[in-house]
């Protein structure tokens, strides 16, 4: 029963997730893309300092200068960054697809940097999912979307994130990290704007709304996830991140008007068969051990 709870919540928070992006994705054309990060990131990081205070716990206890914090606040910076750009500037569907390679590109980089035993068959599973990447990018086609990259680098953050996290668990709260890469994408998004020259806007009282509606959601976002891996089997209740796929392809065709074609939904159906195979073999590989 507590599986089965876990994957509930789960499912909860990938909506949630699916619907902030939806909110970042209005203000695409309406405030630059640094400007967007910044407030967010501000945004975000005052709920999550509001939560800590009242929780009692410190804002930025000293393990925040540690190896594997700032690596994994780096990764955490990169990822978004890379998703946000990428949210704004390329479709919503090609977005989904290309962010559920997330979970093979860990399980690569555990190989190569952290030394996890990967046999053959994830192997497989790997290369068959990035094949199903290259069917939704195809960069060797007329009209190749460079902004496709964008997507890319937030996965290559995310995972950054996540193998950080796996190398170490520094004695901080979840809270607590989410804080401190709350609060570097502020600047990080300053910086932008700076760099590329965009002139920051005076959001109106309509996008105000949503920026203020989008950070509540993520917070409960992640309160869900935690949730989630706090009731339920980890293995068991990781394979439902992939409905936030789902939730947005849906949004894409309803809300956005797009029309993902064969080839990108065939690229997005390997992509998530790849990722469960995988999940299901270190799961079942957990079990013999």
């Amino acid at each position: 029963m507590d599986n089965f709870r876990g994957a509930g919540l789960m499912t909860l928070a990938m909506l949630c997730f699916a619907i902030e992006d939806m909110l970042i994705k209005f203000l695409a054309g309406a405030l630059p893309v640094g400007q967007i990060l910044a407030l967010l990131g501000a945004g975000g990081g005052s709920l999550i300092a509001a939560t800590l205070f009242i929780q009692g716990q410190r804002l930025f206890p000293r393990d925040i200068l540690s190896k594997p914090v700032l690596i994994r606040n780096t990764g955490e910076v990169i990822g978004t960054v890379g998703f946000v750009s990428a949210l704004v500037l390329i479709p919503l569907s090609t977005l989904a697809a290309i962010l559920q390679t997330t979970p093979l590109v860990v399980t690569l980089g555990a190989a190569l940097f952290l030394r996890h035993h990967v046999g053959w068959r994830r192997w497989l599973a790997i290369l068959i999912g990035l094949a199903g990447v290259l069917l939704i990018i195809r960069p060797t086609t007329e009209g190749f979307d460079w902004n496709v990259l964008l997507a890319l680098l937030g996965v290559l953050g995310l995972a950054i994130r996540d193998l950080a996290t796996r190398a170490s668990t520094p004695n901080m709260s979840a809270l607590q990290l989410s804080l401190i890469a709350m609060t570097l994408i502020v600047p990080t998004g300053l910086f932008l704007a700076w760099v590329f020259q965009t002139p920051m806007q005076t959001p109106t009282p309509k996008e105000w709304g949503i920026i203020a509606i989008a950070s509540i959601v993520g917070a409960f976002s992640y309160r869900f996830i935690v949730m989630a891996m706090r009731v339920g089997e980890i293995s068991f209740v990781t394979p439902f991140r992939y409905t936030r796929m789902i939730f947005l392809l849906i949004i894409a065709v309803i809300v956005f008007d797009e029309r993902p074609d064969a080839l990108t939904l065939i690229g997005a159906a390997i992509i998530i068969a790849s990722g469960l195979y995988a999940l299901w073999r270190e799961r079942r590989l957990q079990k013999t051990i």
